[in-house]
């Protein structure tokens, strides 16, 4: 208890002299999610023996929890002197109050001094302690015994005139697991207790609640060149269904885990269809991890380590190729059980994602194509070198001519009119292949031709985009075939690999970032000496999303790169493509 007078000394010099004497109210608390940055922070702790609270009481609360400070500083904020002991005594009947199915549960508390724990604004999480710490607070920790598992709990926050005297945020976990995220303390709330499946534990006040409550979620992405169907999981809930072999387990060993991965993946292959256009199609599996999701992010977990079966969650995702948008996606949710009644399901495409909630009565989840002017995904045509210009050979003609003019050979010996008929005729059907069957053929041009600066930005523009593009689709073929006709040399096995890499997102298991634009912004080049074509550096942006575990993330790269373009059998192709300088730009930037 030594040093408890001097903290509490400190904090009562900046309640009568400091920004804490006219800190606003925090009348809106409820519905702001940065409840970590409140004065006071609660950890409340269900376990089968007892609860534990731990707090953090900053210098704004003191007030709130005057009864539990030393002699001299409760005199100090005016009360006349009173026991500890008694002081202590009268806080656990009615300040910090805990209720086991309505009948109050006997505390004891102690007190000790320290440093705030810098936490994540959003997801209470710690972050690494500064080296001067935090700021000073009261560490107080109130423990009640359990003697049986009741099946609610009750909690009240000391209160001044009917209303809650400390601005508290908190986070309350059943047998380790959250049961909200991050909010503020109300006056009185009260949590139901699932003692066989924490997940199912639940605040009554619906604020109270974690983002990620649901126990089985389904997704769709619609894109051009594929349609993914996703589903994210507890192991826990589909054992109801299929033996997964964790019956009795409360945890799930690394060790285990691909096991399970396999059966949950051969079980969801024989349900819940995949419909395009009416017609059921057959899925193939892009990938399963287990996943851990927060407020901010969702990643997978690797390398694999021992996780508790309560919050164990798996996601699965099965992908079809196509080759054209299509106009109807739907699946039919089949998986229903007394505790799975809602199903949160959302079905995304370039425009965004409309979420919605299936249910026994409701179980279809359908996207439906109502884009207007998608976008194209198409290559683009690149400007041909100077002097190598196409021009149409007529070889059909040529050949057709040939053979005329030697028919009307033959027939100059019998009849005139019969040569007539024979050039005439020759002669449509030779300017008729000449319209419609021309073979283009590159003529040499003038040796050293170069381009103009506006020239070399088109091209470098049309390559980049070109060479985005490639990656639309899956098969590596096909990507380093249309990869192939913007890269050559060298650099074109380099490009398919690195440009494959950047565009996979880390801690996703594969998830690809589906380009959305290419945009050039600037370029300086000069021409080659030795060889037609031009070099210099370019900076480009490229704007891309990916769809994954239930959401759309865009995101928005800078790039800068030395380049050198040269013209390769009539055509313009990269071949450099040196990264000088990459920057995460926007919102994705975190």
């Amino acid at each position: 208890m030594r040093g408890v007078g001097w903290i509490t000394g400190c904090a009562l010099a900046l309640l009568t002299a400091g920004p804490w004497a006219s800190r606003p109210a925090q009348a809106d608390a409820i519905v702001v999610t940065r409840a970590m940055q409140a004065s006071t922070i609660a950890e409340i702790f269900v376990e089968p023996a007892q609860v534990r609270v731990a707090l953090e009481i900053g210098p704004g609360d003191l007030r709130a929890f005057a009864l539990i400070l030393p002699d001299d500083s409760y005199q100090r904020l005016g009360h006349a002197p009173r026991p500890v002991a008694e002081r202590h005594a009268e806080f656990l009947r009615e300040g910090f109050l805990v209720h086991a199915d309505g009948v109050p549960l006997a505390g004891t508390l102690t007190l000790d001094v320290g440093r705030r724990v810098p936490r994540d604004e959003i997801t209470g999480e710690p972050l690494p302690v500064a080296t001067d710490g935090g700021e000073p607070v009261l560490r107080l920790e109130l423990r009640y015994a359990l003697a049986t598992r009741p099946r609610t709990l009750t909690f009240q926050q000391p209160r001044r005139d009917g209303q809650p005297a400390a601005s508290i945020g908190f986070v309350a976990y059943h047998r380790g697991l959250a049961v909200n995220d991050p909010r503020y303390f109300l006056a009185k709330v009260t949590l139901d207790l699932d003692w066989k499946d924490p997940w199912y534990s639940r605040f009554r006040h619906r604020n109270l609640a974690r983002k990620f409550a649901a126990p089985l979620s389904v997704y769709l992405y619609v894109e051009p060149f594929e349609v993914r169907q996703e589903v994210v999981l507890r192991p826990r809930d589909l054992q109801h269904w299929t033996d997964l072999g964790l019956e009795g387990r409360d945890a799930l060993p690394a060790g285990a885990q691909a096991e399970v991965i396999r059966k949950v993946v051969a079980f969801l292959q024989t349900r819940n269809p995949l419909t395009i256009d009416g017609q059921v199609v057959e899925r193939r599996l892009d990938r399963a991890h287990f996943i851990r999701r927060t407020l901010r992010t969702t990643g997978i977990i690797d390398p694999p380590e021992d996780l508790d079966l309560a919050s164990a969650t798996l996601g699965v995702i099965f992908y079809v190729p196509r080759e054209a948008l299509p106009e109807r996606v739907a699946t039919r949710w089949e998986l229903w059980n007394p505790q799975i009644q809602v199903v949160p399901a959302a079905a995304s495409d370039e425009a965004g994602a409309l979420p919605t909630r299936l249910t026994p009565e409701a179980p279809e989840l359908v996207w439906q194509n109502f884009l207007r002017g998608p976008s194209r995904y198409a290559l683009t045509a690149v400007p041909t070198p100077p002097g190598s210009r196409s021009w149409p050979l007529p070889l059909a003609s040529l050949l057709v001519l040939a053979v005329g003019l030697w028919l009307a050979r033959r027939a100059r010996a019998t009849s005139r009119a019969r040569v007539l008929v024979t050039l005439v005729v020759t002669c449509l059907v030779a300017a008729l292949l000449w319209a419609v069957l021309p073979l283009p053929m590159s003529l040499p041009g003038t040796p050293g031709a170069q381009v103009t600066d506006a020239e070399s930005s088109a091209v470098l523009a049309g390559l980049l985009h070109n060479t985005y593009r490639s990656f639309d689709r899956r098969e590596d073929e096909l990507v380093y075939d249309r990869l192939a006709r913007s890269v050559s040399g060298a650099l074109l096995q380099q490009a398919f690999l690195e440009i494959r890499r950047r565009m996979e997102l880390e801690n996703q298991g594969g998830a690809r970032v589906k380009v959305r634009g290419v945009r050039l912004l600037s370029s300086e080049t000069k021409p080659l000496e030795a060889m037609q074509g031009f070099a210099g550096t370019c900076t480009w942006d490229v704007v891309g999303s990916v769809g994954h575990w239930g959401h759309v993330h865009q995101r928005a790269n800078r790039y800068t790169a030395d380049v050198r373009v040269q013209a390769v059998d009539g055509v313009w192709k990269l071949t450099r493509l040196d990264v000088t300088d990459e920057q995460r730009m926007g919102p994705g930037a975190r």
